[in-house]
């Protein structure tokens, strides 16, 4: 069986959670925080921190198996199946919504007059070369593009700090922490898609004591790490654009990218930026593919080409679906808020919960 080192984790992880989140962010959380939504960004992915070390424990207790294995054995066969039926729905379906954010990002920035397929199949053939070799070559190609997100980002950050408007992020609190914990609340979905990614790679984790260890600590580098470079993201929109504007301009970043000169006589940059961006948006969207392609192997035994043919198919018939920018971007709003949290909110802490229990009774 394919495993991935403690490293590969930390990476693969911090590439999953961070996927596109950095773009649509500022908006979100402005929205409901205001000024002060740059507050809510690292609690909310700070939840991802005891999730994860659910799912540990949970490993460590029955090592070499996926959740949805581990759900079987601990709530029973048909439960656990319903739960990987459940699975199998929400990877799918948000995964395509994701492909198709990669079309409406692309077409509405550079090329807005190429076809959205052109875009949904370059995005979609990575993603099924990735997903057919194999967790450790996925894992791998995270390594070498995660490192680079991080210091496109900074790049934007910097670049764009000659443009600040000075007390923007004042009155700090001015409404009290109650806009705060709202704004959290937007942002942990970002948190728990990554806790339903390691949800299935489970298996290809190892297991001794060191490196369970070392996963521990992964889990909360990852964590710190893209909560605190969303929530430099979100300053510098604010900094840059105000509030008002922040929360009109879905995808603030790459306003910021077109913007960006550099000693007054390079521009357009923005290109470099999203070319970039692009390898962001295969990672979540392959960690998607990934789940549902597990999800069917373990409900329904299903593995293969053709069955990840079809999880294709499905995903590129969800992009073309939703093709406009604001339904699109609704509907993931949608299943984050209303399947993705409370599914994964509810899954992990119930196994969680059982496994200790049985371990405590020696069952």
């Amino acid at each position: 069986m394919e495993r991935i080192s403690p490293h590969q984790f930390m990476t693969l992880g911090a590439a999953v959670m961070m996927g596109t989140t950095f773009l649509p962010i500022a908006s979100i959380v402005t929205g409901t925080s205001g000024r002060d939504g740059w507050m809510s960004v690292l609690p909310g992915f700070a939840v991802g921190i005891p999730y994860g070390l659910m799912l540990l424990y949970l490993l460590e207790q029955y090592p070499s198996k996926n959740l949805l294995q581990i759900s079987e054995i601990l709530l029973g066969k048909w439960t656990g199946k319903l739960i990987g039926i459940l699975y199998i729905l929400v990877a799918g379906y948000l995964g395509g919504l994701l492909l198709g954010q990669v079309g409406d990002i692309y077409q509405t920035s550079i090329m807005p007059l190429t076809p959205l397929l052109v875009f949904y199949l370059g995005g979609f053939l990575l993603v099924f070369y990735l997903v057919s070799s194999g967790i450790e070559v996925f894992a791998r190609f995270s390594e070498i593009i995660f490192p680079v997100i991080v210091v496109a980002l900074l790049l934007n950050i910097g670049l764009s700090i000659p443009r600040l408007e000075q007390g923007e992020l004042m009155p700090i609190l001015g409404k009290g922490f109650k806009p705060i914990f709202w704004g959290g609340f937007k942002v942990i979905p970002f948190a728990l898609t990554y806790i339903f990614f390691v949800a299935g790679i489970l298996p290809f984790l190892p297991t001794g004591k060191r490196e369970l260890g070392q996963l521990k600590t992964g889990v909360w580098r990852v964590v710190f790490l893209v909560g605190i470079l969303n929530t430099l993201v979100v300053i510098i929109q604010i900094l840059v654009f105000g509030p008002a504007e922040t929360i009109r301009l879905v995808y603030g970043l790459l306003v910021l990218g077109k913007m960006v000169e550099v000693s007054r006589t390079i521009a357009g940059v923005e290109s470099i930026f999203l070319g970039i961006w692009f390898g962001a948006a295969v990672i979540k969207t392959g960690s998607l593919f990934f789940a549902a392609s597990w999800g069917l192997e373990t409900v329904f035994g299903l593995k293969g080409l053709k069955w990840r043919l079809a999880i294709g198919i499905v995903f590129l018939g969800i992009a073309f679906w939703f093709v406009r920018g604001p339904s699109l971007i609704n509907e993931i709003g949608i299943v984050d808020e209303y399947l993705t949290l409370p599914f994964v909110s509810a899954w992990i802490p119930t196994l969680w919960g059982v496994a200790r229990w049985k371990n405590r009774a020696g069952v």
